[in-house]
């Protein structure tokens, strides 16, 4: 996997062999954005069947158990996750005639779930692309490039997509404090695909907003509720507070995979709390940004409630309100 939590300045790799391994890599946000956790933790729970003494194909069964547990309490917000081992648990939940023929299923089921990812999110771009227009000005939020998943992305895939079309466009990036996967992640993606963009302080987006600079707000979804609540990287809620304000258009897009039907709205999805040192340690010409003694609250995640909005982008195609509704169109109709 790459290992993002050293970009821009070097690109590398770490290589996991176990699921604690993989469940490590995406505490520590070494590997980071939904779809790439949920296919990460998919690739996990083969190296559980993989790694396995086990004789039998019960033994090895419950080494898997083991490894669902482990890569479950990786992160708690993120649902492709919880999606994602519970399609892989499902794969080994068939009568296998030895060890090798789980492990061989369970492989193939990990890599078709990353080749669907990267078709997912083709489709969802293509779809998303149609509501760019050229010449557009798009504020985007944290990152939800190909970094985020195996490839292409999602609501960074949109803006790439429309480039790729040949539409002009410019992207003001949220540099998403405290670990600034904007400034750090989206900049570096943009500037590989020739995209202009401008970095801007989160708490700078209302100011463009209001100012008339900008067409469109775009982000992706960690989770999504039944009724199209969202819970996406911290900041998300007060940008689209801003942008409704504003009558700009606010669009989220996510694989229909990210939404959790048992949630019903966005009370319930719980919100991961980092450690505050993610935002007490750092320095300004060489001095520490805070008093030794503070202390720090930092929420991952907030809930963008469903009514602020505009339309969501999915694989599926564009899915307006009311959601729950028109989600369940979409799925019976595919």
């Amino acid at each position: 996997m790459i290992d993002q939590r050293v970009l821009p300045s070097e690109f590398t790799h770490i290589y996991l062999n176990s699921p604690q391994a993989v469940s490590d890599a995406i505490r520590d946000m070494a590997v980071r954005g939904a779809p790439a956790i949920g296919v990460a933790a998919a690739f996990g729970m083969a190296l559980a069947a993989l790694n396995s003494d086990a004789k039998s194909v019960k033994g090895m069964k419950e080494d898997l158990d083991q490894a669902a547990e482990i890569l479950g309490k990786s992160r708690p917000t993120a649902v492709n996750l919880k999606w994602a081992i519970k399609r892989m648990l499902s794969a080994a939940d068939n009568d296998f005639q030895n060890t090798d023929d789980l492990c061989e299923a369970l492989l193939s089921e990990a890599k078709k779930m990353a080749d669907e990812d990267v078709e997912t999110n083709k489709k969802l771009a293509s779809f998303g692309a149609e509501l760019i227009k050229d010449g557009d000005t798009i504020i985007h939020h944290c990152n939800t490039g190909a970094l985020a998943t195996v490839d292409w992305g999602t609501a960074l895939g949109v803006i790439r997509m429309a480039h790729e079309q040949g539409k002009k466009l410019h992207v003001l990036v949220d540099e998403t404090r405290p670990r600034l996967q904007g400034a750090r992640l989206t900049a570096w993606e943009l500037s590989m695909y020739g995209i202009p963009y401008d970095i801007i302080p989160d708490n700078a987006a209302g100011y463009f907003l209001s100012r008339g600079n900008v067409d469109r707000v775009l982000f992706g979804a960690d989770r999504v509720a039944r009724n199209g609540d969202v819970a996406n990287k911290i900041g998300t809620y007060m940008l689209s507070l801003a942008a409704n304000a504003n009558n700009v258009p606010v669009y989220c897009a996510f694989p229909v995979s990210t939404v959790d039907m048992e949630i019903k709205e966005g009370s319930q999805i719980p919100i991961e709390e980092r450690n505050q040192d993610e935002v007490l340690d750092l320095e300004y010409k060489d001095q520490p940004i805070s008093p030794g003694n503070a202390s720090a609250r930092n929420p991952a995640f907030d809930i963008t409630p469903g009514h602020l909005i505009t339309a969501y982008i999915t694989e599926l195609g564009i899915i307006r309100h009311p959601f729950e509704n028109e989600l369940s169109q979409f799925l019976k109709d595919s």
